[in-house]
C-alpha cells in the first residue's frame, strides 16, 4: 500500500477545515486500505473531495508550490530519474532537475518518506511540487504503461503474413496445429489485438467465408472491417487464437469458450473473452474485450441525469429490495451493475454474484461463474448465496420463474438484489415478470427500481457542427415547445482524425422508474406495460426517447444517433 495512504496530517487537516466529518473520513480510509491506494486517491476516486480542492487546501496549509501538471511536457522527464518501483510505491513523479535538486510531483505534500527515498535513489536533494491528484493519475499512467504504439500500430495490413507459405484449401485443417507457432501468425494476431485496444474496440470478429476472410472491430457499438488476411490462413489464425485461449485446437465441431489475459505493462492488463463457433467455412471467433477499468468509471461518467443518478444511489442505500437493469445485449447493463457493486463494496458488506460468464474481476466481491453442465445454475447459485449470510446479491440474469422466485424471496427477506432482464423498457420488465408467473403482489413488494438503458455514440467535440432543423420538425421528433423556446443548438457528426465518422466514445441513455404505490396498484390490477409506462410518466419519469433528446440538447449526441437507439 502506498505510504501516503493514511497520513494523519492530511486527515486532521480535512476535519479541521470542515471538509469531511469523521465518519466520511473513516469510509475513505477503509476504501483506501481495501483498494491499496493512497488516501488522496481514495478521496478523489470516491468523490468525497475534488482533486482541485485538496490541492488548493494543501497549498494554503503547507506553502508547497502548486503546478498544473496538464501543462507539463511528460516526455521531457529525464529517463535516469524514472525509478518505476518508487513511482508505483509512492504515486510520485520526478519532473526535472535544477542544480542539485530533484523536483517531485505529488498530491500529498506530507509524504516525507517518498521524498527521502527519491533523494537516496537519485543522490539529489528532493523537493515536493504539489499537483492535482486526477492530473497526476493521468501522468503516471502515461509514464508507467508501455507505449503500445511501439508495436507498429500504424494500421493492420497483411505484410506481417509475408513469411507464411500459403497452403491449399484442402490442407487447411491438417496445417492448423502448425499455425499455432508460426512467428508471422503470432505477430499478426498480436498486432490485431493491440490495435483493437488502441482504437477502443469492444469486440473483435474473425470470420471465415468461402472466398475471403475478414476481421472486424466493434467500435462505439458499430462494426468496422479492419483487415482481410488470405482465406487460406483461416485455420492457422483460429489455431493461434485457440492456443492463446487454452482451448482444444483439435476440436472444430462444437463451440468453445475461453479467455486470454494480455499484459500491456506492469500496471495494466486486458482480458479477452473468447467464443468459437463452427460455421460452414471454418470457425468464427468472437472476442469481447474486458477492461476492468470500465468498472471503476464512477456513476458520474455513465451519463445519468442528476435525478436519475440520485434515484439509483437512493435505492442502493436501501438494505433490501430489488434493482433491475434492462436492455439489449451491449447496452451497458454490466457496467451499470458493476458501478453499483463498487459503491456497495465496503468492508461491512458481504456481496456475492452469479454471472454467466464473470466478465470483470472485483476484489472484495465473491463472484461465481455459472456452469449449467455441472448443475450450477443461477437458481442453484442464488439458493446457496442465501445460506452464506449475504447482504448484497447480484444475479447476472433472471431467465426463468425459479430464479425470479428465489431472487424475489431474497429481496423480501432483508437482502439487496441486483439483476438484469432482456426487455426493451422498464415497464415491459414488470410485465415480463408477470408473464413468467411471478404474482403481482410479489413484484410490487420487492422491486424498488428498474433502469432501462441504451448506449449512444458521443459526438466528437473536435469536429461536430451545427445542424439547422425547422421548429415543426423538432416538434415532430419529440422536443417540447418549452425546450424549443429556451433555445439550443443541434449538432451533427462530421468526421476528423480524432474520431470515427464524427463520433468518439459512448454515453448511456436511461429510463429510471421507481416503484410507487400507484404503479404497484396498476400491477396488482393486472395492467399492461402501456398502462404502467403511462402512470410512470405522469409521475415524472423520462422514457428513453426523452432522455436521448435531452442528450441532443446538451450537445452530447446527434438526433440520428438517438433515432438509432430509441423507438421513434
Amino acid at each position: 500500500m502506498p505510504t501516503t495512504s493514511l497520513h494523519l496530517g492530511l486527515s486532521t487537516l480535512f476535519i479541521r477545515k470542515g471538509l469531511l466529518d469523521e465518519s466520511k473520513l473513516s469510509e475513505a480510509v477503509a476504501l483506501a486500505r481495501k483498494n491499496k491506494t493512497a488516501l488522496v486517491t481514495s478521496l478523489v476516486l470516491n468523490h468525497y473531495l475534488s482533486a482541485r480542492t485538496i490541492a488548493e487546501l494543501c497549498y494554503e496549509e503547507y506553502g508547497t508550490p502548486l503546478l498544473d501538471l496538464a501543462e507539463f511536457d511528460i516526455s521531457s522527464i529525464p529517463e535516469e530519474f524514472l525509478n518505476r518501483k518508487l513511482i508505483e510505491k509512492h504515486r510520485c513523479l520526478p519532473l526535472f532537475k535544477r542544480g542539485n535538486r530533484l523536483y517531485i510531483a505529488t498530491s500529498d505534500p506530507t509524504n516525507i518518506s517518498a521524498l527521502e527515498e527519491f533523494q537516496f535513489s537519485a543522490g539529489l536533494h528532493a523537493e515536493a511540487i504539489l499537483v492535482e491528484e486526477d492530473k497526476l493519475a493521468k501522468a503516471l499512467e502515461k509514464v508507467l504503461e508501455e507505449d503500445i504504439s511501439a508495436l507498429d500500430l500504424s494500421g493492420i495490413d497483411e505484410s506481417a503474413l509475408a513469411g507464411i507459405e500459403v497452403t491449399d484449401t484442402d490442407k487447411r485443417q491438417e496445417d492448423a496445429n502448425e499455425g499455432a507457432d508460426d512467428a508471422p501468425i503470432v505477430i499478426y494476431i498480436n498486432k490485431i489485438l493491440t490495435d483493437a485496444i488502441r482504437r477502443g474496440a469492444s469486440d473483435l470478429h474473425f470470420e471465415p467465408y468461402e472466398k475471403r476472410y475478414r476481421v472486424r472491430f466493434r467500435i462505439d457499438g458499430i462494426l468496422h472491417e479492419v483487415a482481410e488476411p488470405p482465406v487460406n490462413l483461416a485455420s492457422r489464425l483460429s489455431a493461434r487464437l485457440k492456443v492463446m485461449s487454452k482451448l482444444d485446437i483439435a476440436e472444430r465441431r462444437v463451440p468453445q469458450d475461453g479467455r486470454i489475459k494480455m499484459k500491456l505493462s506492469r500496471s495494466k492488463s486486458i482480458d479477452f473473452r473468447v467464443s468459437t463457433l463452427p460455421t460452414l467455412w471454418g470457425e468464427k471467433i468472437v472476442m469481447r474485450i474486458l477492461d476492468s477499468s470500465s468498472a471503476q468509471l464512477g456513476i458520474e461518467k455513465l451519463g445519468y441525469e442528476e435525478d436519475q443518478k440520485q434515484a439509483y444511489l437512493d435505492m442502493l442505500a436501501r438494505p433490501q429490495g430489488m434493482i433491475l437493469v434492462t436492455g439489449p445485449t451491449g447496452s451497458g447493463k454490466t457496467v451499470s451493475l458493476y458501478t453499483g457493486l463498487n459503491i456497495l463494496n465496503t468492508e461491512e458488506r458481504n456481496i456475492s454474484t452469479a454471472e454467466d460468464p464473470v466478465e470483470i474481476n472485483l476484489e472484495g466481491v465473491n463472484q461465481v461463474h455459472i456452469n449449467v453442465k455441472a448443475g450450477l445454475t443461477f437458481a442453484s447459485a442464488l439458493r446457496s448465496f442465501l445460506r452464506q449470510d449475504p447482504d448484497v446479491v447480484m444475479v447476472g440474469e433472471i431467465r426463468d420463474l425459479e430464479t425470479a422466485e428465489i431472487a424475489i424471496k431474497a429481496a423480501q427477506t432483508g437482502h439487496l438484489v441486483l439483476s438484469t432482464l432482456h426487455t426493451n423498457s422498464s415497464s415491459e420488465t414488470l410485465t415480463r415478470l408477470l408473464n413468467m408467473g411471478v404474482p403481482g403482489y410479489n413484484i410490487a413488494s420487492s422491486v424498488n427500481l428498474i433502469i432501462a438503458q441504451r448506449l449512444a455514440r458521443r459526438l466528437c467535440v473536435n469536429c461536430r457542427e451545427p445542424e439547422e432543423i425547422p421548429e415543426h420538425e423538432l416538434l415532430r421528433l419529440g422536443f417540447t415547445q418549452s425546450q424549443i423556446s429556451e433555445g439550443f443548438t443541434v449538432y451533427k457528426p462530421k468526421g476528423c482524425e480524432h474520431c470515427s465518422g464524427g463520433y468518439k466514445g459512448r454515453v448511456g441513455i436511461y429510463e429510471v422508474m421507481k416503484m410507487s404505490d400507484e404503479i404497484a396498484r396498476v400491477i396488482m390490477e393486472g395492467g399492461n406495460s402501456l398502462q404502467i409506462a403511462k402512470m410512470a410518466k405522469q409521475q415524472g419519469m423520462r422514457d428513453l426517447r426523452d432522455s436521448g433528446l435531452l442528450k441532443v440538447i446538451q450537445g452530447v449526441t446527434s438526433i440520428a444517433e438517438v433515432n438509432r437507439v430509441t423507438s421513434f
